[in-house]
């Protein structure tokens, strides 16, 4: 039911800048009845999104609840420092089913939408789109391995937490918690550069299809204008693919841990 109301929500999302540039022109043209289309589709919006945010919370609350109640059962014979960190991981689960898997889900409806309607205007925007998102797939592929290897460090720390703490000396908690930021700034330093480089691409994207949009093609203001809204919901799009593939990469290896297996 979630998932419904997430494509449902983001079907309309996705329409709104065509509907705005039709809009436009119909203005411009002292023609009322494209603004009043427009008018109800973001009414339409308005209420799938307060609805679904409502049922969610209730929904995803459940999925804690029993996530936490499988794991504390099945790692009963844990000490209680590894048990702790494992529960949360389980509540990680779920925040990306939440969180995360959502936008992913939004991603692709905004990619599939964004793409047909940019060939709609011109195949060299579409083209140009799907190039963009071929290389940050390659670009991503080159950091799977160092943020795989970087969870998994940071999550065996947090296993030995409240074994630690419960020594109540002064220098391993120390030492333990400066692990922990070490492993975290790793974390937040790949992150920036991965981000920096497809930053880079994305608005490459966004001024090359501007540039072909205002040079090459006869086509309105309103039209000029979904274009370019199109290619920026594209690119906002596309920055959900390596958090989702970011996300990807610690659940790997977190769920290799609640399942037991040997974890690399």
């Amino acid at each position: 039911m979630t998932w419904l109301l997430i494509l449902a929500e983001t079907g309309i999302t996705v329409l709104i800048p065509l509907f705005i540039g039709f809009a436009i022109d119909g203005l411009l043209d002292h023609e009322f009845l494209a603004f009043v289309h427009l008018a109800a589709l973001l009414a339409a919006l308005i209420v799938i999104g307060v609805a679904r945010r409502v049922y969610d919370t209730r929904v995803y609350g459940t999925v804690r609840v029993e996530m936490g109640k499988a794991l504390a059962a099945r790692f009963a014979s844990l000490p209680i420092s590894s048990l702790n960190a494992r529960i949360g991981m389980g509540r990680e689960l779920a925040d990306f089913l939440e969180e995360t898997l959502p936008a992913a889900l939004a991603g692709v409806v905004q990619f599939v939408v964004s793409a047909i309607l940019l060939f709609f205007f011109s195949p060299v925007l579409a083209l140009a789109a799907c190039a963009v998102i071929l290389v940050m797939v390659l670009t991503y592929a080159l950091f799977h391995t160092s943020f795989h290897r970087l969870n998994g460090a940071l999550n065996e720390q947090m296993e030995r937490q409240v074994r630690i703490l419960e020594t109540r000396r002064n220098n391993p908690v120390h030492h333990h918690l400066r692990r922990i930021r070490r492993f975290e700034v790793k974390l937040s330093d790949t992150e920036a550069v991965l981000y920096g480089l497809i930053f880079i691409l994305l608005i490459a994207l966004v001024l090359f299809n501007l540039w072909y949009a205002t040079q090459f093609l006869t086509v309105t203001p309103g039209a000029i204008f979904s274009i370019v809204s199109y290619t920026w919901e594209f690119a906002e799009a596309a920055l959900a693919l390596p958090i989702t593939l970011q996300a990807w990469s610690r659940l790997s290896e977190i769920t290799a841990r609640l399942e037991g297996r040997q974890v690399t």
